[in-house]
């Protein structure tokens, strides 16, 4: 079943999402060389407690962090460790979620760690820019097929892969609620959108093949193949407006 939020639910989502917009202002600063997974965890949990907010991924079925870190070939749910850090030419992906009032946001973003060859730059524009598209779409009457298709399209026109294990889903009271987004699909197809639906919409793209497979954590999964690996997300608001991204601050990616 698909819940719509009314009014004064999505005023908590989006407290939820404005606190997410300002921790990915800051991931920005200080994902640098050197910098331990696990200092990136601590500062973004004392972040989201410093405003009255709690992770929503922490103990979440287990997970043992606030922040899902994925490096290179990590596709996502790569566990923070104080012995970890990062090295120039890394790319990292940052999964996180927090909760207000009951009520969840999630975003993810990828950024480079020093500079990096112009294919892998081309990775994280192409995967930021199907993010893009896929809002674009997230009009009353569209539907979920016309959302997977803008992912899939953009992402195989520059010859990356899409990967299919993961999707995106429905947010509110519970992290992943209906329906599924995936990134992949048939425009015209799936679930009409209606106002009320809130989605987090998350494309996972690689340089190479779009198959990926768990590790022993049982946590983080990483790409067959060894290739890299992009993620990018944000949680959206369907209105008779249009889409409303919760998870960004106002003229910000």
């Amino acid at each position: 079943m698909i819940l719509l939020k009314s009014p004064r639910e999505l005023e908590h989502m989006r407290a939820a999402g404005r606190i997410l917009a300002e921790v990915k202002a800051m991931l920005r600063d200080i994902v640098k060389v050197g910098i331990s997974t696990g200092e990136i965890d601590e500062r973004v949990e004392a972040f989201i407690v410093s405003k009255e907010a709690r992770s929503a991924f922490k103990g979440y079925r287990g997970y043992p962090a606030t922040v899902c870190t994925s490096i290179n070939d990590e596709v996502v749910h790569g566990i923070p460790s104080p012995k970890r850090k990062l090295k120039e030419g890394d790319i990292i992906g940052l999964d996180l979620g927090c909760i207000v009032e009951g009520y969840y946001g999630d975003c993810a973003i990828t950024l480079p760690v020093g500079p990096v060859p112009a294919r892998v730059q081309e990775l994280l524009d192409v995967t930021r820019e199907s993010l893009d598209k896929a809002i674009v779409q997230c009009r009353v009457g569209n539907r979920i097929g016309d959302i997977s298709s803008a992912v899939q399209s953009h992402c195989e026109s520059h010859g990356f892969g899409v990967v299919r294990a993961f999707v995106g889903h429905g947010i509110g009271r519970a992290l992943h609620e209906e329906p599924q987004v995936p990134n992949f699909g048939e425009a015209g197809r799936g679930q009409a959108l209606k106002a009320g639906m809130v989605l987090a919409i998350e494309p996972m793209v690689t340089m190479g093949s779009w198959e990926v497979r768990v590790l022993e954590d049982r946590w983080t999964a990483v790409t067959t193949d060894g290739s890299l690996a992009a993620h990018f997300e944000d949680t959206i608001a369907i209105t008779d407006d249009g889409p409303d991204v919760l998870t960004r601050l106002p003229h910000a990616a």
